[in-house]
């Protein structure tokens, strides 16, 4: 087992993140130290995913420190096996560092852990088996190129549609998965469902000042969907795997939650 996780690592190091989500947007190259605690985090993962028997789980990551906000989980995913017995495979949001723009993945779980971690832990939701079809049904659909912005904004606003983050894109695929009252083709369709069922977002405080800094020298943060009274409050309301998190709490969606980490 050793010799394939090291044979894994060494060929893994050749593998540069291009792509980020959940985490600051700055050159990272793999280290020996670095892919072996990812490889080690996505078979424990793995494990974990095999012995809960679902097909489909949301897996988040702690991609950057974000205790100021007193949140944990920076960026969440969907992962689900390609067969019954098949491999795990994460598909997710991912902004195209330098840029204002995302893209989806289909990666497999040594990837997802395969960057600047600020710690090598992971958070896995099951859902209720009939969720879980219905999201997989939807992934094999035009559903999630649909339910996707290419616009990306770290902090975008949960009711509206001018851009989306890694965390809203989920929600988003949630909020078609789990709607019996509507159907929901489109994301405005899924922010009025979601607003109408009582999705409550996260509020950060972030004051003027920074939200200048921010607006003036990264291209992928933006302040101009927000209600303009709430920023000027420096209130600032945005999709975190937190809210996402209660949200499946109050829909009663979630069959079991529990904490990975390495070691």
């Amino acid at each position: 087992m050793k010799t394939i996780r090291l044979w894994m690592a060494l060929l893994l190091l050749a593998v540069s993140a291009s792509s980020y989500a959940g985490r600051s947007c700055d050159a990272f190259q793999p280290t020996a130290d670095t892919v072996m605690k990812a490889m080690e985090l996505a078979l424990k993962t793995r494990q974990a995913l095999d012995d809960s028997g679902a097909q489909l789980a949301f897996i988040g990551r702690v991609g950057q420190d974000l205790s100021k906000y007193h949140l944990r989980y920076s960026h969440m995913g969907i992962a689900w096996r390609d067969s019954p017995k098949g491999r795990w495979i994460i598909v997710h949001e991912l902004n195209q560092c330098g840029t204002a723009e995302s893209a989806l993945y289909n990666e497999g779980l040594g990837n997802f852990f395969l960057d600047d971690m600020f710690a090598y832990e992971a958070l896995l939701i099951v859902p209720e088996p009939e969720v879980q079809q219905k999201m997989i049904a939807l992934l094999g659909s035009d559903a999630p190129k649909r339910l996707h912005a290419q616009r990306y904004n770290m902090l975008s606003y949960p009711f509206s549609d001018s851009y989306q983050n890694s965390n809203q894109w989920v929600l988003e695929m949630l909020a078609a998965a789990t709607a019996k009252d509507a159907h929901i083709a489109t994301r405005s369709q899924a922010q009025a469902w979601l607003k109408m069922t009582g999705y409550h977002a996260t509020t950060l405080d972030i004051p003027a000042m920074t939200r200048l800094g921010a607006r003036m020298f990264r291209a992928n943060v933006a302040f101009d969907d927000q209600p303009f009274d709430r920023r000027m409050a420096g209130m600032i309301d945005t999709v975190t795997v937190d809210s996402v998190m209660q949200f499946m709490e109050l829909r009663k969606i979630e069959a079991s939650k529990q904490v990975l980490a390495y070691p």
